[in-house]
């Protein structure tokens, strides 16, 4: 990967402050005062976000882990739509982050749009949780194995049940592109422990996330399937209430960001000029264009960012001319913020294969675990529990990278990350062939078996434990280690200091438009393999269907994606400022070991 060349601006301005100094980054209290290092801000403030999210994955996993064995058993839904409105609702979850990017960065701030949001999530669970406890709201039981013979629900339930969902998943969108930012933003990048720390902020954001997760495939999915859906969703639904009072409960601690306007409007503003000005030649010396004082970035904590010759066409907007309309007339800052924004575009869609994997786990997957020997002696595993076993893998993979990989690696590379974020991603698309390789075998065996003892046509039961199919959760699992937390953390980091949101949600996108993709190939292979006269992949009753196909056919289409990664960084360039910050860091770090070891030998 290719790097730019040099770092412009500086934030802050000033001397460098001690002790007990105000932050250098820009950031303020919710009054809008400069904030004390000492006083905000740090791991402190960060332990309310992460045990916030501890329970507010219990929540949300809560509902989706088992979502679609509730449409098939309670509203008598069948594979395909079951696993569709899955797969839609999760990718509605996973996309409504944009908006709630936008409200933030340009208006109501990450903290305000993040509250907002959490009065409405809330209140989307608790209408949740009366659609499946009230009998008026859900069709009568049916034990029918046809579920063609079952009483379907009425357009009232439907419209409470989902209406509900949709609600939750409009208020998933304000939290989720925020509250990560907000934990990231708790730390300085300009004092190097802090930024040391922020490196690590995200693999143990994510182990918050699957903390949570594995309590709800543990402990929730039980409930559900053995004690009640009432219980099962007011549990998620209480977690969600604590979520919210513990984050409250940071806020005298948290450091917050001005909004600083809307990320689209600025990104619109440079391609429109950019366009208008496609004739009007680019000077040779980058100093002709235009640019604000360093002293305007200086006082506002922000970066101000050299010119560069990647998208030179976008470089047309910062060219004066005699007009300086906004739509005419953009800073070289913000036209390399627009690229930055850009260039990771290609990077954001060799996401969506890989996406569209995980949007299996919660559908196809524990659709599996329904058909195979759930017992261990009295006790009867409930499929989606070992959805349990992502999280577990996930959790132990986290640790051993954050401390025993990276501390080795960095000894031959020198990145404090120990490899970069992209091969980090590359990894872990390697995973995702493995994975779908290792299911479709999985399957073919379990299909063999069923044929063998006769239960392919009255979808009985076949005689394998529901453990025959760890390999593809745990392989998931580690698979997340590389490629999620990777991908978050890239996101993040290649966003331009405003526009930290929007990155953020880049993504949530990635896993919206990864399970809305799921959604169409489920269908169109569903109805593709049917015509003619054919049996068709995926039936109602999996012992007849051909998972083991499709799973093939995941594997491939992972393998292409591969190689479209491997192109596309080939020509990636980093972001300016975090690509030499990443050496400054390494060379602050050594110089602070350094000092304390001479204060240390003074002392003796």
């Amino acid at each position: 990967m290719k790097k730019e060349r040099k770092s412009s601006g500086v934030e802050g301005g000033g001397e460098q402050l001690q002790g007990d100094d105000y932050t250098q980054d820009g950031t303020v209290d919710l009054k809008g005062n400069p904030v004390l290092r000492s006083k905000r801000g740090g791991w402190t403030a960060c332990s309310f976000v992460v045990v916030y999210e501890v329970f507010e994955r219990m929540a949300y996993y809560g509902i989706s882990s088992n979502l679609v064995l509730y449409l098939t058993r309670k509203l008598h839904q069948g594979t395909v739509k079951s696993s569709n409105n899955v797969t839609n609702w999760v990718g509605t979850i996973w996309i409504t982050p944009i908006l709630g990017a936008y409200v933030a960065d340009a208006h109501l701030g990450r903290y305000w749009t993040f509250i907002v949001a959490s009065v409405i999530y809330l209140s989307g669970m608790s209408v949740l949780t009366l659609s499946v406890s009230l009998p008026g709201l859900k069709p009568p039981p049916c034990h029918d194995t046809n579920l063609e013979n079952c009483k379907k629900a009425s357009t009232l339930q439907l419209a409470v049940f989902y209406g509900a969902l949709y609600t939750l998943a409009v208020g998933t969108g304000g939290t989720k592109p925020n509250i990560s930012t907000i934990g990231a933003d708790q730390f300085d990048d300009f004092e190097p422990k802090e930024k040391a720390h922020k490196l690590s902020f995200f693999n143990w954001w994510m182990f918050s996330i699957f903390f949570g997760t594995l309590f709800a495939n543990t402990v929730l999915v039980y409930i559900q399937d053995n004690v009640g859906w009432s219980l099962g969703y007011g549990l998620p639904t209480l977690g969600l209430a604590i979520s919210i009072a513990i984050f409250l409960a940071g806020t005298p601690f948290y450091r917050h960001r001005v909004p600083a306007g809307s990320p689209f409007t600025r990104m619109g503003r440079v391609i429109v000029a950019a366009i208008r000005k496609w004739r009007v030649p680019i000077p040779t010396d980058p100093k002709q264009l235009y640019e604000l004082d360093l002293e305007v970035y200086a006082n506002k904590g922000k970066f101000r960012i050299d010119s560069t010759n990647t998208l030179r066409f976008l470089n047309k907007a910062a060219v004066k001319t005699s007009s300086n309309s906004p739509w005419m007339l953009c800073s070289v800052t913000q036209v390399e913020e627009t690229k930055q924004m850009l260039r990771m575009i290609p990077i954001l869609m060799a996401t969506f294969v890989p996406s569209t994997m995980i949007a299996q786990i919660n559908t196809l997957f524990v659709k599996q675990g329904t058909t195979l020997d759930r017992r261990i002696g009295n006790f009867s595993i409930p499929p989606a529990s070992l959805v349990a076993f992502v999280t577990i893998s996930m959790l132990i993979s986290v640790v051993l990278y954050d401390r025993f990989f990276v501390p080795f690696i960095r000894r031959w590379t020198k990145n404090p990350r120990g490899i970069t974020l992209l091969q980090r991603m590359g990894i872990g698309l390697v995973f995702h062939i493995m994975i779908m390789t290792a299911a479709s075998l999985i399957e073919n065996y379990r299909l063999r078996v069923a044929k063998d003892h006769g239960l392919v046509e009255n979808g009985g039961q076949v005689p394998l434990t529901i453990f025959i199919l760890l390999p593809q959760f745990v392989l998931m699992g580690i698979a997340d280690a590389f490629l999620e937390v990777a991908k978050i953390e890239f996101f993040y980091d290649q966003a331009p200091e405003s526009m930290k949101s929007l990155g953020t949600s880049y993504s949530s996108t990635s896993l919206g438009l990864g399970n809305f993709i799921s959604s169409f190939l489920l269908s169109t292979v569903s109805r593709i393999t049917k015509e003619h006269g054919h049996h068709g992949w995926i039936l109602n009753n999996l012992n007849a269907s051909h998972l083991d196909y499709y799973y093939a056919f995941f594997a491939i289409l992972n393998f292409f994606n591969l190689i479209f990664f491997l192109v596309v960084i080939k020509f990636y360039v980093y972001k300016a400022e975090v690509s030499d910050s990443m050496v400054v860091l390494a060379e602050e770090l050594q110089g602070i070991r350094l000092q304390g070891n001479i204060q240390e030998e003074s002392r003796i």
